[in-house]
């Protein structure tokens, strides 16, 4: 009886192998469920984007809260939203095997309380708050918003280990789903610069006026419009579309969500079960730690982040206080997302031939004269729209190189410690955690360092501190930040030659743990 099981567990195990070297072999991983998990990425990209975009100017011209006050917002919210990623990576990690998956159900969970948290931030609840509980009000909906995203963000990035495929299938998915992120960047930002972009140009329209005919007084700070005859009522009527804007792009993030719901389920990968882990925390943050690969990598997207992001979160305050171009920015941040989506698939076909390691470097160095062009041309749009090209094309090697390495990474180090498994989760929430505290770092030091040099929220002219302040923000800063991150990319240990010994290793290893299987059983 006993041998009869064992034999009946020899087949089964045999079964079991064979079944996901043919279908692999068979399809790898469908178009459809590439689709529908690149469209899943698209409510992150949405909103942070439209947060880094336009919550600065919001905040100032809009909610009208001083520089240090929006400067703890945007650094202690994001300072919230670094802790909760590894914590909300680790919960997933802990969390066992449902019916519809293990990460799915976090997604589609957190949906619904990331939608309304997301709409609560773009509210005003009345028109004249203290400074008190104005902070308070935008504060909590913004912890309370991000602390969602990351529920949905941590495990769906984890899931690209998990669609099926060899690694070739996953780069593939990792394309498709950056080219639909920077797709949702521009849609969030047309939606979002659209609707509330017409009232940003009546005021710059109107503060032109007002500077030409040297007709400024103390109350130009709530004067929109001179067409208007109630300042007042026009800026209720900003602060309604933004909302507006709040609630369609709401409506995408269910949408989307809902697509990868119902197109992408999970499958096992190599040395991965899927299932609940067996190492405490602290020991496993030790371990992804002590992984040298992982840290070169990390730290060099975090500077590269930083950087990308400094001059995104100052582009709306650059263009309107120091180029002269408030009437026309929402126009050049489209232009430049526009070059950045459609470059995604060439860099693509680049990573494909020259390797992942090379293409960063020639991506990111694209940036750095961009950023020095878009400092030395005022005034001029044709000059900011063809140098926004520019720089849309090296953005999509942000978007795309470093999520496309880390599962190198990540299987470097199942190589490594095959005996540690199912951390991925842990991976990619420290990962996106770098993202983020680099986001909230370039907001809060931008804010912080305008409210030392005097920047007047709503104002239509600003003193000349504050207008350098901005050009340093934007271009220097950020092009030193870029230059530290492409060094430490360039000690990053993986390249082709080495990601293919990994692919092979990682084979041999799974190949003789089920050869050990069946000799056991």
């Amino acid at each position: 009886m006993a041998q009869d099981c064992g034999e009946v567990q020899l087949k089964e195990v045999s079964s079991d192998k064979q079944q996901p070297d043919n279908q692999q072999k068979a399809t790898g991983i469908p178009l459809s469920r590439k689709l529908c998990y690149a469209i899943g990425g698209m409510p992150y990209q949405m909103t942070l984007n439209a947060k880094a975009f336009f919550m600065p100017i919001f905040l100032l011209d809009v909610v009208h809260m001083q520089p240090y006050y929006v400067s703890i917002i945007l650094f202690l919210g994001r300072a919230w939203d670094a802790v909760t990623d590894p914590l909300v990576g680790y919960a997933v990690s802990k969390s066992g095997r449902t019916r519809i998956g293990k990460l799915i159900p976090w997604i589609v969970c957190s949906t619904p309380l990331g939608v309304i948290s997301y709409i609560m931030v773009w509210h005003t609840p009345q028109e004249n708050m203290s400074a008190v509980s104005s902070f308070c009000w935008y504060f909590f909906w913004i912890c309370l918003f991000d602390t969602f995203l990351s529920c949905y963000h941590v495990p769906y990035s984890s899931l690209n280990m998990f669609l099926g495929g060899n690694d070739r299938d996953r780069d593939s998915a990792t394309g498709y789903r950056m080219g639909m992120e920077m797709f949702a960047t521009l849609l969030g930002a047309a939606i979002q610069g659209q609707i509330v972009g017409v009232h940003h140009a009546k005021k710059a329209n109107a503060c032109s006026h007002l500077n030409n005919s040297e007709a400024l007084t103390d109350n130009d700070s709530v004067t929109l419009d001179p067409n208007f005859t109630s300042p007042d009522t026009t800026l209720q009527n900003t602060r309604q579309a933004y909302l507006i804007s709040a609630l369609v792009i709401g409506a995408f993030y269910f949408l989307c969500c809902l697509v990868l719901f119902v197109g992408v389920k999970e499958q096992l990968a190599p040395l991965s079960k899927l299932d609940r882990i067996q190492v405490p925390y602290l020991t496993g943050m030790k371990m992804i730690v002590k992984h040298t690969p992982y840290l070169w990598l990390v730290f060099g997207f975090f500077f590269s982040s930083v950087a990308f992001q400094l001059a995104q979160s100052n582009f709306a305050l650059f263009c309107t206080h120091a180029a002269g171009m408030g009437a026309y920015f929402q126009h050049l941040m489209l232009i430049l997302l526009i070059a950045a989506t459609l470059s995604v698939p060439l860099w693509q076909m680049v990573l494909v031939r020259l390797g992942k390691k090379t293409t960063i470097f020639m991506g990111l160095s694209i940036y750095i004269p961009s950023l020095i062009i878009l400092t030395s041309v005022k005034g001029s749009f044709l000059g900011f729209a063809l140098t926004a090209i520019l720089a849309g094309t090296s953005l999509a090697t942000l978007f795309l190189l470093p999520w496309s390495m880390l599962p190198d990474v990540v299987d470097d180090f199942k190589v490594k410690n095959p005996s540690f498994t199912d951390l991925e989760p842990m991976f990619y929430s420290c990962f996106v955690l770098c993202n983020k505290f680099g986001g909230g770092l370039s907001n809060g030091v931008s804010t912080l360092a305008l409210q030392f040099v005097g920047y007047q929220p709503g104002a239509c002219r600003q003193n000349p501190r504050v207008i350098t302040t901005l050009q340093v923000l934007f271009a220097p800063a950020p092009i030193v930040l870029l230059l530290i991150g492409m060094l430490l990319f360039f000690f990053y240990p993986i390249n082709e030659q080495r990601r293919q010994q990994i692919q092979t290793e990682l084979q041999k290893i799974v190949a003789k743990g089920q050869t050990v299987q069946e000799v056991y059983l």
